[in-house]
């Protein structure tokens, strides 16, 4: 679906984008992912057509993202921020991106895939900003796209309105649909991305599953014990309690677990399980 080469994006001298390769595959959910500075928002305006890049090549559907009316059709966009006339209702602003995309769509359904059924004949001026960030995904969705890109879809949304985009990105991609994400809400990638490419400066540091990108980083046992407790047969004391960091993560916690029902002691707070996409961000960071 996307096949991007080489692709380098400079802004004068400064060069946001260095020789960055990746592909996407039909039907998966790709999340794109980076940390302050990585370059992921030059990247998306190139895949968008948006921007030009200053060398390399970029194909979506084996098009050029320059032709617009080979791709446009065929691509639904979420951006971060959308310029809605304050002026229009909410299905009129579907309605218009709608016309302007080349798709077709029934309105309501969209409105109601997007939850403003309530909101259609509210004015864009009156939408909350978790509602107008409905709004962009509406317009995204508009047609079932065969593409779809969503720019950090769930900002200033609440937790239901969250759980309910989530749920339309289910349907679209059993419907189909290729799902490109960037977010800095981790534990959406970690839960839904099939693969993660992690950018770093401008270059695509790591790519894989969540699996493939904690495996490199050992997976955590937490706990504290109560006052008089013996001394574990472990390593790791840390603010008056234990962290335990190993690529054995099996063989410790079954150990550490044996000692404790032996001793008749109380593991409080007890955490175990692999390194999460937080802590490879932080690795990332300070590399």
């Amino acid at each position: 679906m996307i096949d991007v080469e080489a692709l380098t994006v400079t802004y004068g001298k400064f060069t946001a984008v260095r020789d960055l390769s990746f592909q996407v595959r039909r039907g998966e959910l790709y999340a794109l992912l980076g940390t302050n500075g990585a370059g992921k928002t030059s990247t998306l305006e190139v895949v968008e057509g948006h921007r030009r890049p200053a060398s390399g090549t970029v194909r979506i559907f084996g098009e050029s993202p320059q032709d617009r009316r080979a791709v446009r059709p065929r691509m639904g966009i979420m951006l971060q921020e959308s310029g809605f006339s304050p002026d229009l209702t909410v299905r009129e602003s579907v309605r218009l991106i709608g016309t302007l995309s080349g798709r077709r769509d029934d309105v309501d359904r969209v409105l109601g895939i997007a939850g403003l059924a309530r909101k259609a004949s509210t004015s864009v001026s009156q939408l909350s900003g978790g509602e107008k960030r409905r709004l962009d995904f509406a317009t995204a969705v508009y047609g079932g796209p065969e593409l779809v890109i969503l720019d950090e879809p769930t900002t200033g949304l609440d937790i239901q309105s969250r759980d309910a985009l989530w749920a339309a990105v289910d349907r679209l991609r059993d419907e189909g649909s290729t799902i490109v994400l960037t977010t800095h809400y981790l534990e959406d990638a970690q839960q839904r991305a099939d693969r993660i490419g992690l950018m770093h400066e401008g270059t695509l540091h790591r790519e894989g599953t969540v699996a493939d990108l904690t495996r490199t980083l050992p997976s955590v046992i937490s706990f504290t014990l109560p006052p008089g407790a013996p001394e574990p047969p472990t390593m790791g004391a840390l603010n008056g309690g234990f962290h335990i960091e190993t690529f054995n993560l099996q063989h410790d916690l079954h150990r550490l677990l044996v000692w404790a029902d032996d001793t008749g002691v109380e593991l409080r707070e007890l955490q175990a399980g692999p390194t999460g996409l937080d802590d490879v961000f932080r690795a990332l960071a300070a590399a």
